[in-house]
Formats: C-alpha cells, structure tokens, sequence
C-alpha cells in the first residue's frame, strides 16, 4: 500500500492509476470472478463466528448461487443486539474503528470496520480523488500534500474515517483539519475553513452534496461581510481578493467561492447530489464528481473522469440487487422472500434495491440497504468501460404510494419545490387521512 511519506505520486503515477483505478478496466466476468473469490473468502471467515452462525447454515455455501438461495435477506434489526452494544466476542475479525449512521430517525446505527476493510475503503476514497481530478485515462494529479476544502464531521461518522484515512495514508491536507475544532458548529467550521483556505488555496473541494451548497452560501455571506485586517496583507490572501473581486465584477454579481477558489475538482456524495447538481456548480465553479456511498457498505460507486454514470466497485461488497417487481411484491409482506439478480442479469432503464453482503470479516449477510437505483445503460463505451452504469435513485424506504398508482420520492419533492421557486430551510411530507379519503399534507420550513 501506499503511504504518505512515500513518493510514489511522483515516480510511478501508471502505477498509482492501475492499483486505484484498474477496476474500471474489469470485463464483467473478471467482476464476478472477483465477487466469487471475495464472497468465498468471507464465508470461510465468518462462519464460525457467532454472527455468523446466526444466520449461514451448518453447511457453508461454497458458490454464489448457494450462498442466495440458503441465506435469508436482512436488514440492521437482525443485527442491531450486537452492534448496538458493539459486542466484538461476535464477530470474525476485531474491527479497526466503529462508525455510526446520521441517526435517522433518532436511532443510529453502528458498523464495525475491519482492518482490511478500512484498507479497501480509503482505497476507494482515493480513487475518487484520482478520477475527479483527471480530464483523461490514467491522468493522476494528485501529490502527497494537496489542500482538499471540506466541512465533515469527525469520528465516528464514516465520512471522518475517511478524512483521517486520505490524511495519514495518502498524505492529503483537510482544511481544516479534522482535529480542529472539534466540538463546533458548522457555520464555525465554515468561517475558519474560509480564512485557511483564503492564504493556502484548495484545488480540491469535497463534502455531501447539500453541504456544499450550504457552504457556498455561508462563504458567499462571508465575503461579502468581509472587513480588511491585518491578516489580509499577506500576499496570496490580496492576490485571491483581488481577482476574486475582478471576477465577481465582470460577471455583475457579488464575489462567489468559486472566485476565491478556482478548483480542480468538485467531490460530491450523498443522496441529494442530483438535486443540488446546478447549486454546486453555481457556488464552485463545476458540475460534481459524485460518488455512491453508505455507512453499512463504505464507497460502493464511483464515476469515471468523464462524470457520467457511476461504475460498481468489485472489491467493496458483494451485490445483489432486488428488481422493482419484487420489491412491491415484498413490500407490506414480510413473509415473502424476493428474489434478487446480479450485475449482469441488471436492464438498462430499471429500478433495483441493492443488496449487499460484506467482505474482509465484517458483518453484514444479505443486508437491504433499503436504496434504489436506477441502470442508465451496460457500459460506457467513450470510457472504455464494459460494466452497468448506475445511478442512486431514492430510498426505497421513503417512497409515498398513492393507490398502487404512482410513487412518489425525496428527489421528486426536491425538484419540485426548486422549480416553483420557494426557499426553505426543510421540509416533510406525508400521507394521511383525511376523512374516508388519503391526502398528502407538505410541511415547510420558510427560510
């Protein structure tokens, strides 16, 4: 592996671009020959841990097909009187760190990070700042000590695992660095990663989706509450400004991150990306590089450098995925098991909720992560990429039915508040009765 205070950046960048970013090279039988092989190796694992005994048979399965058809679908109540309390007597492996969920609906939800996993998660991480910084094949423009501006939460949330992974394996440089600040707020946050970023530059700009949104509003504020201290005659500060304002100028507006901060590349992820695409852009100067990602899976998706659809990453789990048809059948029936496709039973144009099970001694058989996506075609000739390529879609959990007619998402809602033009701070929606008749009351936020 690499490691920060190696220099391989430099001498070996076909090197660093084949161990990170091979996978998009992969036919699709080298990706199931991979999922057979890690599958494999993680039931051998597991197996006779406690965990794993609660739901493999005595018998372990010894090929894919096996493994699906005598071990049931999960989801986290399965697991959560292990990982709730982390009880490590029952897993395989003694993890590296526990990460937690943002605690949808009150209730985290814990995952204990194995060694070899983490590994292979900053892995990933790496991959999306090789691909998002690259404008063609095998291009690598990253170095031990490039500045990347972000606003993430610490540890235990996954996207602070990965901070500290990119920093101590990669030799990254947060702004501002995870161990600041710790205990304050965001606009806190925000206001110091502004001042930093204003005397060292950022050719790297990554967070969630929205939070890059509310980020390029906090800075636009910033600036133009921005007073002259003495902390601004440093050369590079008045050079930022000076263009910044020129820029801001000549397009007749007021001064934008993207004035400040000409990046490189824009790294987005979370599920509200494709909403807040034209926002990011606006703020920072460029269309995001998105990435699939969750607390149970780690980095499941990326794009390429052509910024299309996301490519599925062989070594990250392994994937079923349940077609739409099922899911309604199983939806309301709990004793209906659905049966699940692989990447390449996958139609262009489709809906599936993914299914993934765990690699490296973690925990997770089976598990619904209770997302959909959508396949938007096999391959991606322009890349040279001969894999399916997805694109998060909804949670299959939030869907709205409306008598078995229409369904409605969070993406849907989102469009349509942007398109009428109303701001807000956030908002709710639900179905309810009213009388003998079902209706659907919105709830906003005004800002």
């Amino acid at each position: 592996m690499f490691r920060a205070n190696d220099t391989v950046w430099e001498r070996d960048r076909e090197g660093v671009w084949q161990k990170y970013c091979g996978f998009l090279d992969n036919s699709l039988d080298a990706f199931m020959g991979i999922q057979e092989h890690l599958l494999g190796e993680q039931l051998r694992l597991v197996g006779q841990s406690p965990l794993g005994r609660r739901f493999l048979p005595v018998r372990l399965p010894t090929t894919g097909k096996q493994f699906r058809e005598t071990v049931p679908l999960t989801t986290y109540e399965d697991y959560r009187d292990i990982l709730d309390g982390q009880r490590e007597e029952f897993l395989a492996v003694k993890p590296h760190a526990w990460i937690h969920t943002s605690g949808r609906g009150g209730a985290f939800r814990w995952v204990p990070y194995t060694p070899m996993a983490y590994e292979r998660f900053v892995d990933a991480g790496a991959a999306c700042m090789i691909l998002a910084s690259a404008t063609e094949k095998g291009e690598v423009n990253l170095s031990s000590g490039t500045r990347v501006l972000c606003n993430i939460p610490r540890m235990p949330y996954l996207s602070g695992l990965l901070g500290e992974g990119l920093h101590d394996r990669l030799g990254l440089r947060l702004i501002p660095p995870l161990d600041d600040l710790p205990d304050t707020d965001f606009h806190k946050k925000t206001e110091v990663a502004f001042k930093m970023a204003l005397r060292e530059g950022a050719p790297i700009i990554a967070s969630l989706g929205s939070v890059l949104v509310k980020m390029g509003e906090g800075m636009a504020e910033h600036s133009r509450k921005t007073r002259f201290t003495r902390d601004m005659l440093h050369p590079a500060v008045l050079w930022r400004l000076a263009r910044a304002y020129a820029r801001s100028r000549l397009a007749g507006r007021g001064i934008l991150p993207k004035d400040l901060w000409p990046a490189r590349a824009v790294i987005a992820w979370g599920m509200d990306t494709d909403i807040f695409r034209e926002d990011i852009r606006r703020y920072w100067g460029h269309l995001p590089y998105e990435a699939y990602a969750a607390s149970e899976g780690g980095i499941l998706a990326i794009q390429s450098w052509l910024r299309r659809g996301l490519t599925l990453l062989p070594y990250a789990a392994y994937y079923e995925f349940i077609p739409e048809n099922e899911w309604l059948k199983a939806r309301g029936n709990d004793s209906y098991q659905p049966r699940t496709v692989l990447l390449p039973d996958l139609e262009p144009g489709k809906l599936y909720e993914i299914v993934i099970s765990h690699f490296y001694g973690m925990p997770f058989l089976r598990y619904r992560l209770g997302h959909f996506i959508r396949v938007l075609s096999r391959g991606d000739d322009e890349a040279g990429i001969h894999l399916p390529q997805v694109a998060f879609h909804a949670r299959a959990d939030d869907l709205i039915d409306i008598a078995n007619f229409t369904r409605i998402d969070e993406g849907t809602v989102h469009r349509a508040l942007r398109m009428a033009g109303l701001r807000y701070e956030d908002w709710t929606l639900r179905k309810e009765k009213t009388g003998d008749s079902p209706s659907l009351h919105l709830y906003i936020e005004p800002r």
